[in-house]
């Protein structure tokens, strides 16, 4: 597994409970950088211990885990708006493909050229 994508799931399990916000994902790659939130749960009433799995090398992948690396391929370009974690694991995930904006944008654009076209105004 490509580092980018293991320092994801190291992060997982280090909020332990919380949820990650503006995650850009480059060629199917999570970028950490000073711009991606992390907001951790914090439980007042009992006290939190760090995620077993920290402390080892290598881990199996859990089943969220591995949904997660499979949706990462799938987005190629784009954020993850939202990345909810329960008990160090991927839970939740919101996102929008920045591709399929652009691509959007630029029909809209099109539409709107062809029109003033039609028009006479260019």
């Amino acid at each position: 597994m490509k580092q980018a994508r293991q320092q994801l799931l190291r992060l997982c399990q280090s909020t332990n409970y919380g949820h990650t916000q503006d995650l850009v994902i480059k060629d199917s790659e999570p970028v950490l950088d000073p711009g991606a939130v992390v907001l951790l749960d914090i439980k007042l009433d009992a006290e939190e211990r760090p995620r077993p799995e920290l402390d080892n090398a290598d881990f199996l992948l859990c089943a969220e885990a591995i949904r997660l690396m499979t949706l990462l391929d799938q987005i190629t370009n784009g954020k993850v708006s939202k990345l909810e974690v329960r008990g160090g694991v991927p839970r939740i995930i919101f996102e929008h493909r920045i591709s399929e904006l652009e691509e959007g944008r630029r029909d809209e654009r099109r539409h709107s050229e062809v029109a003033c076209r039609e028009a006479g105004w260019i």
